[in-house]
């Protein structure tokens, strides 16, 4: 008999996805700014407590809108770190920004603020945190930092949405935060975005960039006779379609959240008391902060065991995979840098990272058998 392949990632229907979808179709408006996408957006906006959302295509959509509001100039640099997939940093080179890459935290992979704290200067427009694996970062020192350097803080927090640090929803810390529908992701629509803005002064500019450069959201709200072009822009909104999807998850929130969190806790009670024994590290969760349950991954103890037992586990048919490569190292990334960047945690994580099937409508058998597979794949692998 043929074993069950364990996906790494499953999309599942939690609520009134396709009910919503249907009536999208039939609505007349499936375009931008529909009546699901206000209904999204007005919830994304109460729960983050933010003065705006504004759904995109993509997190990468939402990421260069966010890049257009800074008016990056020549000489401006932007501080990403490593330790992030691509588009966290190529969203700012399209408006002409140099990179710095920082370093990340040891505990939690997000962005490591002393790394930070040695690249920011003078010309820095903007520090982009990630909160890794929906863990948050360590935020208020950052924060701190760049309050003192009159530097804008842009949260790129695609894995973080309804997780929290100390009392506080990722997402609602920095002037902007962008948000990812993935499929990948807590809650999907396919593909899809949003910008949170969190600052009022942004809101007006933001909407006119939203839609083409034009000032379109003032002929809505019949505040001029006509609309026209006023600023840059693009096309970034969110299918209304999209959005119909979307609410049927988002409404399914507390459900959804509550699956994911016990099969983390299940991986992390079966295997936290393995660590020593068997050469890995479980993801570490600092007191007064609330997960976003994105993923869970496991450190090996060195590259060459991480190979073996990723090889083993896929053989198996389950569905684990690596992450991130370094982008201070990566080809694309060097027209955009004037200098060298050191980034050993990074390179270190990158290379002992394992990432484990983590979906949710995962099941306790199916979470069994990785863990079961994991382990026998780590007693072998030397």
């Amino acid at each position: 008999m043929a074993v069950e392949r364990i996906p790494f990632n499953l999309s599942s229907l939690e609520g009134n996805e396709l009910q919503f979808l249907k009536d999208s179709v039939s609505s007349g408006h499936n375009a931008a700014k529909g009546p699901y996408s206000v209904k999204v957006s007005e919830l994304l906006q109460e729960a983050l407590g933010a003065k705006e959302v504004l759904l995109t295509t993509s997190c990468t959509a939402a990421l260069e809108l966010s890049a257009m509001l800074l008016d990056i100039e020549p000489g401006d640099n932007v501080i990403v770190p490593s330790f992030a997939f691509v588009t966290t940093a190529l969203a700012f080179t399209r408006e002409g920004a140099e990179l710095r890459f920082a370093d990340i935290e040891a505990d939690t992979l997000g962005l490591d603020p002393d790394s930070v704290e040695n690249l920011i200067d003078d010309r820095t427009r903007a520090v982009v945190p990630i909160h890794y694996g929906g863990i948050a970062m360590a935020i208020a020192p950052l924060m701190v930092l760049c309050e003192r350097m009159g530097v804008d803080v842009v949260e790129d927090n695609a894995h973080g949405l309804f997780g929290s640090a100390q009392g506080r929803p990722l997402g609602s810390l920095g002037r902007f935060s962008t948000l990812s529908f993935h499929e990948t992701k807590n809650f999907s629509c396919g593909e899809g975005g949003a910008l949170v803005i969190n600052c009022e002064q942004d809101v007006s500019r933001a909407h006119t960039l939203y839609d083409k450069g034009t000032n379109r959201e003032s002929f809505r709200n019949n505040h001029v006779d006509r609309y026209t072009w006023i600023d840059k822009g693009s096309s970034f909104g969110m299918s209304d379609l999209l959005a119909a999807y979307l609410l049927g998850q988002l409404e399914q929130r507390a459900v959804i959240m509550k699956k994911r969190k016990n099969l983390f806790d299940h991986y992390h009670s079966a295997l936290f008391p393995l660590q020593e024994r068997l050469g890995f590290r479980v993801p570490l969760v600092p007191q007064g902060h609330g997960l976003g349950y994105h993923m869970f991954y496991v450190l090996a103890s060195n590259a060459k065991r991480r190979t073996a037992v990723l090889r083993e586990l896929n053989e198996s048919g389950i569905g684990a995979t690596f992450h991130y490569q370094p982008l201070h190292h990566s080809t694309g990334a060097q027209p955009w840098t004037t200098r060298r960047f050191d980034c050993p945690t990074t390179d270190s994580v990158s290379s002992r990272i394992i990432r484990l099937p983590f979906f949710t409508s995962q099941n306790v058998s199916q979470a069994e058998r990785v863990v079961e597979a994991l382990i026998g794949a780590f007693e072998r692998a030397v």
